[in-house]
């Protein structure tokens, strides 16, 4: 893999290369983490991602890594992401971090110990600064909530950050940090990724441990579909942080054994390249269009063979997909929230305005509630259809990659997706399907804010996908960091 130039700065080289600078003593550890720490400081008022820092605990872990490797006499033996910082969702448990997913009655709970993949990052090196903001109980697209308030895009103070992982993305978009947590369900990695012009993976189920999450899954199906990953600014990256949080933890009850891939082995001459066509509920604009044209041809140029395939089913895919949460989750919202402390829950109660709970939040007790009022027949067919679409998309997508909309729209204006649920069937379908997707960024529109697509392997074949995340940042540059606010 290609090392970028040590003549970038500090906030806009990747994890990686800034491990190798550290190791080697180009520079240290202190002074990167003092870097992000700046352009944290520098960027929240304008994106509020970090909601609780531990900025003077992570200044003494860079002094300890900078001590480490002065003693060590061969750097090869040091932890891959030494001195590196980096940032975790909040709905991820960190010790002595709080773990509420926005959620204001569990407000004073603080996380007794490391998830699993929070610990393998520390065990690597890495350096966390803070957490970050989610929606309110990581449930829907746009992050905000009544105990940290909203988070903008890392472009635009007026745009959405995306969600569930809005914090991250923001965090990781504007360079305050290289590498970060989130977790997917529905597209709560890859959107954020999209709206902040970064890369994000959502690797195929059971391949990296949820253990630690709040909320979480509690049926196998469901646990299938939601899965933690990267968020990074620079393609190089995703490999070695997924090779770091991936494995059995002993805990997570649907972890599998899996032999992955390599993508520098992968070779993209000769590789089957799909556009999907009749798969969106809406129309998608047409500069995300015009972007997924040219990163076709750009892989068509470095040897791929692109074909067009139609999967109208995805268009229908919502439904199952919010038939599965309805009869996997395990418990409901309402149940949730009360299990948290909250008062017990009524529809009325739940709806007020003035209350803790969110317009997003509101809303989906809503739906809540009339899918409730939904025969079980109707919601069971939908659910036992799931598999039958899985096989559909797997045995397509082969072999090769499926490039497909990340969303219909660039990064829209607050509040322009509450309620409208149909905005997740573009990223949702692949959670369904239970395949591993990247989002990758093409470049900035005309207005400055950034396109992208993913890139859907078939099960098990992550290393597929990041091969042509690798290719595609070469062809168009990856990400572009923000203009400071002014």
């Amino acid at each position: 893999m290609a090392v970028l130039a040590p003549s970038l700065p500090l906030i806009e080289r990747s994890a990686t290369d800034l491990a190798r600078a550290i190791r080697t003593r180009e520079t240290s550890s202190r002074d990167v983490v003092e870097a992000h720490i700046e352009r944290i400081e520098h960027m929240q008022e304008r994106i509020n991602a970090v909601v609780v820092d531990r900025f003077a605990a992570a200044r003494a872990d860079a002094d300890a890594a900078d001590a480490l490797v002065a003693a060590s006499s061969d750097a090869d033996d040091l932890p891959p992401f030494l001195g590196v910082p980096c940032t975790i969702k909040e709905s991820i448990a960190m010790a002595g971090m709080p773990n509420c997913a926005g959620l204001v009655s569990r407000n004073q709970y603080r996380s007794a110990e490391n998830a699993p993949t929070v610990q393998r990052m520390i065990d690597a090196g890495a350096i966390p600064l803070g957490v970050t903001n989610t929606p309110e109980l990581c449930l829907w697209i746009e992050t905000e909530n009544r105990q940290y308030g909203r988070t903008n895009n890392a472009y635009s103070a007026k745009r959405t950050a995306g969600g569930s992982s809005g914090g991250e993305g923001a965090v990781v978009g504007s360079g305050g940090s290289p590498l970060g947590l989130g977790a997917d369900i529905g597209g709560s990695i890859r959107l954020p990724a999209f709206f902040n012009g970064v890369f994000g993976l959502k690797p195929s189920p059971g391949v990296v441990p949820s253990t630690g999450q709040f909320p979480t899954t509690h049926t196998e199906i469901a646990a299938q579909m939601l899965t933690i990953g990267p968020i990074v600014r620079r393609a190089e990256d995703i490999w070695p942080m997924l090779k770091v949080i991936a494995g059995q933890d002993g805990i997570d009850p649907y972890m599998r054994d899996v032999t992955l891939g390599d993508p520098a082995a992968v070779s993209i001459e000769g590789m089957k390249i799909l556009l999907s066509e009749g798969t969106s509920y809406i129309n998608v604009s047409r500069e995300l269009r015009a972007a997924r044209t040219r990163a076709a041809e750009a892989l068509e140029k470095a040897g791929a063979i692109v074909e067009t395939t139609s999967l109208k089913s995805m268009k229908k895919a919502l439904e199952l997909y919010l038939a599965v949460l309805k009869l996997e989750a395990g418990v409901s919202v309402a149940e949730l929230i009360v299990a948290e402390g909250s008062a017990a829950m009524t529809l009325r109660g739940g709806l007020r305005r003035k209350g803790p709970h969110t317009r997003a939040l509101r809303l989906l007790l809503m739906s809540e509630w009339l899918t409730g009022k939904m025969p079980q027949g109707r919601l069971k067919k939908a659910a036992a259809a799931r598999e039958a679409f899985a096989e559909e998309v797997a045995e397509t997508i082969g072999d090769g990659v499926l490039l497909h909309p990340t969303h219909p729209r660039v990064a829209p204006r607050h509040g322009q997706t509450v309620g409208k649920p149909w905005l997740l069937t573009t990223t949702a379908v692949f959670n369904l399907a239970g395949t591993p997707v990247a989002q990758i960024p093409l470049g900035l529109n005309n207005q400055g804010l950034p396109l992208g697509v993913q890139a859907a392997a078939g099960p098990d074949n992550d290393h597929l996908a990041v091969a042509v995340a690798l290719e595609l940042e070469r062809a168009f540059g990856g990400w572009v960091s923000p203009t400071d606010p002014s």
